[in-house]
């Protein structure tokens, strides 16, 4: 009989995310083992409890899930972890990635977006590109082969934001706008087919008038779940919805889908002992979904 599955959360966070501890069980994980303020320092021995406990294919019935707020922390604790893996004597398990939830986010609206437009040929430009969902948005557009644009009102922080991803992506097409002003909007929309709004609750970084002035646009997703919404005009619930001639996705109309990437990324976990889900293969298997 096959072991139960185990789903040990390591959360950066003081207390383990109820999010992602409830979307573990309805994917139908059978334990989850949550440990909170896991740093590079003390994940040492929760990893070699993992790997030193089953052999065999029975490896493969546990797996790792890293969360937490800080999206840089998380990165931090991953890197370590994979450190922490014996691959070559069959010591390891599997290991997802989605802090803050950006990568599933990340993955479900680039999905969105692929589906109206040519990703390799957009124009595209990501509002709020400095946080985690919006870094991992502008990250896939990047790979994706098209021009990206990443505003935000610091546009120092933008520009680090940049090379961060053409570390990840060389050949990346991304320049660093700023926002911080009515009078940047123009200019850093001119000429886009898609934006993708990723900034904090209760911002409005696209007012209406300006997002039906940009004669380009042709898809508009905003991610922000608490009104105001980030694009103005754009509905919580529009998923491929008509707005004055843009194909518009609010947030609750990606959350769907971001749910299901998450469960199936959960589920991939289990398939093998040695899988990495960052924000590419998160995003590879949300195209695979229906």
């Amino acid at each position: 009989m096959d072991k139960h599955t185990i789903l040990v959360q390591l959360d950066t966070d003081a207390l383990p995310s109820v999010f992602d501890r409830v979307v573990a069980v309805d994917a139908g994980v059978q334990h989850v083992f949550s440990y909170g303020g896991v740093t590079p320092q003390n994940v040492i021995p929760l990893v070699h409890g993992c790997i030193f406990t089953r052999g065999g294919k029975d490896l493969a019935r546990t797996a790792i899930f890293i969360g937490g707020s800080d999206v840089a922390a998380s990165e931090a604790v991953l890197a370590e972890v994979r450190k922490q893996l014996i691959p070559q004597y069959g010591l390891s398990v599997s290991v997802m990635l989605d802090s803050n939830g950006a990568n599933t986010t990340a993955a479900a609206a680039v999905r969105a977006a692929g589906r109206h437009l040519d990703l390799s040929k957009a124009n595209s430009l990501v509002l709020g590109g400095t946080g985690p969902v919006g870094q991992r948005v502008a990250r896939l557009l990047a790979r994706a082969g098209g021009n990206v644009r990443l505003g935000s009102r610091q546009k120092e922080r933008a520009e680090a934001v940049c090379a961060k991803i053409r570390a990840h992506v060389p050949s990346a097409d991304i320049q660093a706008v700023s926002v911080a002003s009515s009078a940047d909007a123009p200019l850093a929309l001119d000429g886009c087919n898609l934006v993708i709004a990723a900034g904090a609750a209760g911002a409005v970084l696209l007012p209406k008038k300006l997002r039906l002035a940009c004669r380009a646009l042709k898809v508009a997703i905003d991610l922000n779940g608490v009104p105001p919404t980030g694009i103005e005009g754009v509905e919580l619930n529009d998923k491929g919805a008509d707005n004055n001639g843009h194909i518009c996705y609010g947030a609750i109309g990606v959350g769907g889908t971001k749910m299901k990437v998450h469960r199936a990324a959960i589920n991939k976990l289990f398939e093998s002992n040695n899988a990495v889900l960052d924000i590419e293969e998160v995003y590879t298997l949300s195209l695979l979904l229906p």
